[in-house]
């Protein structure tokens, strides 16, 4: 690990002023990148202690998060276990307990992808390296992504919690170096490779996450369902974060998000248009899958991961659609 320089914030304003800084709060991701060189910041700005570890009812019946409410606090949350199961169960599905104690929820959002290749500083990689090339598109890219792909990066988001997010139409709220402040739907914050692969977000320098809101909860089941190489501490090959309500026999309304396919967590509202107003069944389920893989990619070792996902989202709207009435 190369020297940085340290301070510490003691507040959000304070934080934000540190220029040419990053953050650290749980340093969960971060510290593994500066021990490997994938990532060597001039200074670390510890923000641990900032007061945006509440979680607090919003006046439209929604939730609103601090950025430093650890993993393992949100999931046990009782506000989120009941209004948002998809969410708990999304973060249980993450990482270790040890892990999910110290990881937090704007942490959470900016960890990096797990692509081998990012993290060996011996291999071609545009988004560690610009430029240099991508040798996942060739070399071992069995978890690597088959949706939202470039020519220059084929990497997937990590995260679970993003996932179950992005489903539950999360905003992120943030503040900048002038003081102003931003409200992020989470489906405009995560930007496509492109030939920009190490630009992931369209955070500013120096902008920092405080927040992040949940609406109400919407009608209908919850879920999230994570396929995996073992049962604990493995990355998604796929996974599904479903909200789904069935009304006189027919889908009324449906919110999917999908992990392990893309450089973000994925949602395509052609996905949703293929199940609102059908009746449940396999046919619908397929049309829906269809549409989530009209351009899909795989590239030879990951090509397993398109009959997956159709597989896993089969499953998933049976369970969210059995018996509903």
């Amino acid at each position: 690990m190369k020297t940085f320089d340290y301070a510490r914030a003691d507040t959000p304003e304070a934080a934000v002023q540190e220029t040419g800084a990053r953050f650290i709060a749980g340093g969960t991701n971060l510290l593994d990148l500066m021990k490997l060189q994938v990532e060597t910041p001039a200074k670390l700005v510890d923000i641990s202690r900032l007061d945006l570890a509440d979680v607090e009812d919003t006046d439209d019946g929604g939730l609103r998060i601090g950025a430093l409410v650890p993993n393992s606090d949100l999931a046990a949350e009782p506000r989120v276990r009941e209004r948002y199961p998809v969410l708990s169960r999304a973060l249980l599905a993450g990482a270790s307990g040890q892990l999910r104690n110290k990881a937090t929820t704007g942490g959470n959002l900016l960890q990096r992808t797990r692509c081998g290749y990012f993290y060996d500083t011996h291999a071609r990689c545009n988004k560690r390296e610009p430029g240099s090339g991508c040798d996942g598109r060739e070399g071992f890219n069995r978890i690597l992504a088959i949706l939202g792909t470039s020519e220059a990066c084929i990497a997937t988001h990590p995260s679970d919690m993003a996932v179950a997010m992005r489903a539950l139409d999360a905003v992120v709220l943030t503040l900048a170096p002038g003081g102003d402040r931003r409200r992020i739907p989470l489906g405009d914050f995560y930007r496509l490779p492109g030939d920009t692969p190490e630009i992931e977000t369209v955070l500013q320098p120096g902008e920092l996450i405080t927040h992040v809101e949940l609406p109400a909860p919407a009608a209908g089941r919850q879920t999230y369902r994570k396929v995996r190489d073992r049962a604990s501490y493995a990355f998604a090959l796929v996974s599904v974060a479903g909200v789904v309500a069935v009304e006189d026999g027919r889908i009324a309304s449906a919110s999917l998000a999908f992990g392990g396919l893309g450089p973000m967590p994925w949602r395509d509202a052609a996905v949703e248009a293929a199940l609102v107003g059908q009746a449940p069944g396999d046919a619908t389920f397929a049309a829906a899958a269809d549409a989530l893989l009209a351009d899909a990619k795989g590239y030879g070792e990951n090509d397993f991961k398109i009959p997956l996902v159709r597989r896993t989202l089969t499953v998933v709207l049976r369970e969210l659609t059995e018996d509903a009435a």
